[in-house]
């Protein structure tokens, strides 16, 4: 089984914990290939940039030549899944998605810590959508940009620990997600200082991938995610021209 994990921005560094993370939590014989878009925003805080972003994923989908049986995509709740889900022939997950819905097999509610508060609309929207919000205590952000997340880890699992704790004392959240890909290889450490079930949406999405490969399952392509009707749409993708072998 072969698993494609797709950051949605453009920092390779950020690629490379996510990568890591998705290996560690993959079973024996599931091989893990992990790319970025070759152009776009180096992070996503923002619809702007999320908008940007999605458009970049679906061009580096449409051009990867790699065969895969999932894709996971790591922008905890970026726009573009059910794009993907139409463009491709496999099972698509989300990592805000695959979380909220580990958490909620673990406990009867649970928060999202995330990284800038601006993100907080956007999260609880996504979860809405997918129908996960009900049983989401609160989404917190701890003010740090995601570029920070990698400069300082100390630091940034102490500012993950302050919601986090807010979130279970105040909120009466039962277990925590982890709200940013770029969290990869944090949650260990929250979670022993915590006492809770912490998910990790990379983790939790590689896991749900295995599961429903295993399955024989894919995506239902008889009405909302059918494929896109064949059309032209001019210039894309971009990223037949930005491969490094031309």
């Amino acid at each position: 089984m072969r698993i494609l994990v797709l950051n949605p921005n453009t920092t390779a560094s950020m690629t490379a914990s996510i990568r890591a993370l998705a290996e560690e939590s993959a079973r024996t014989g599931t091989e893990i290939l992990a790319t970025e878009p070759l152009w776009g925003p180096e992070s996503i805080e923002g619809h702007f940039e999320g908008a940007l972003s999605a458009v970049a994923v679906l061009d580096r989908l449409a051009t990867l030549e790699e065969p895969y049986d999932a894709l996971v995509m790591a922008g905890f709740g970026e726009p573009g899944r059910e794009a993907a889900q139409e463009l491709l022939d496999v099972p698509v997950f989300d990592i805000a998605e695959s979380a909220a819905q580990m958490a909620m097999m673990l406990g009867h509610s649970y928060a999202v810590v995330t990284t800038l508060d601006r993100a907080v609309p956007q999260i609880r929207d996504r979860l809405l959508t997918a129908g996960l919000l009900q049983r989401c205590a609160s989404v917190r952000g701890t003010g740090l940009g995601v570029l920070e997340l990698e400069e300082d880890a100390d630091r940034t699992v102490e500012a993950i620990l302050t919601q986090a704790r807010a979130a279970v004392d105040e909120d009466r959240a039962e277990v925590v997600c982890l709200g940013c890909g770029g969290m990869a290889g944090l949650r260990e450490r929250v979670e022993a200082e915590l006492g809770v079930p912490v998910v990790d949406g990379v983790a939790a999405a590689v896991a749900f991938a295995e599961a429903v490969v295993g399955l024989g399952l894919t995506t239902g392509k008889g009405r909302s995610f059918a494929p896109p009707r064949p059309k032209t749409v001019t210039a894309w993708p971009l990223s037949r021209h930005l491969r490094p072998n031309g």
